[in-house]
């Protein structure tokens, strides 16, 4: 009876511990934000408080203009309908054009599955390296390799698409049951089909799941690289322009 006493004072007081360093974390951590908020807020020109209401008026704007010109909108749709294509199709050939390398990364990359172990950290640090660089920055630095088009921001959103496929689908491999891959092993399967048999066929649907969600996320990221590439080749064009034009008249842009 002494013991189970001991027992439940010493959980008691590991709770009780635990518990009163979790509040002061969270004292902390609230003190710091109120404190940076202060900082901010008076650093601010107007004042967030004072300027919050401001907060409603461009979706307002947008919406009221959106109103007044509803007649246009199915022109505009049918004019600029090749540009919605285009990125849909930017979006979908970066992505399923990666998506066999981001699975083979991804296993080479995963603890107890890859094919050489000692390389495990590498292809962490690669995925890493492909996921922390942004797809924008790397249109903006092919746009002068390549120039204009949907080719640059389809190889900068598929080089960061490897990254994040990569990661996501090593944390699924981590978590996948080995006895199949066992089962497979003492078949005398090699290394692709333990792979294949084992681990792609019983986490496949976490597979589409991220994949359909990086689909939907490379959306987005076509429609601003591409937007990207079309303003850097107007000012590139546009420079070009100022160069050949010393004497004449400048004439009007059509990428204004």
């Amino acid at each position: 009876m002494n013991t189970v006493a001991t027992i439940e004072a010493e959980y008691t007081r590991i709770v009780h511990t635990k518990r009163l360093y979790s509040t002061l974390f969270f004292l902390l951590f609230v003190g710091a934000l109120v404190g940076g908020f202060i900082d901010v807020e008076n650093l601010n020109a107007g004042g967030f408080w004072n300027e919050l209401g401001q907060i409603f008026y461009f979706p307002a704007e947008v919406l009221s203009e959106a109103w007044r010109e509803r007649a246009g909108i199915p022109g505009l749709l049918w004019k600029y309908i090749h540009a919605l294509i285009e990125t849909l199709n930017i979006a979908a050939v970066a992505t399923i054009a990666v998506g066999l390398g981001a699975l083979v990364l991804s296993l080479m990359a995963t603890r107890g599955l890859a094919l050489w172990p000692r390389l495990v950290p590498a292809m962490r640090f690669l995925l890493d390296v492909m996921l922390a660089v942004p797809d924008i920055v790397i249109a903006l630095v092919l746009i002068y390799v390549l120039g204009g088009g949907p080719v640059p921001a389809m190889i900068a959103i598929a080089f960061h698409t490897v990254g994040a496929l990569g990661k996501l689908f090593s944390e699924v491999n981590e978590n996948a049951d080995m006895k199949p891959v066992e089962g497979v092993d003492a078949t005398g399967a090699g290394w692709i089909q333990k792979m294949w048999f084992g681990v792609v066929a019983q986490v496949s649907p976490n597979y589409m799941t991220y994949f359909l969600l990086r689909f939907e996320i490379n959306v987005r990221a076509s429609a601003s690289s591409a937007q990207a590439a079309s303003v850097m080749t107007c000012a590139t064009r546009s420079r070009g322009a100022r160069a050949r034009t010393t004497t004449r008249p400048r004439s009007s842009s059509s990428c204004s």
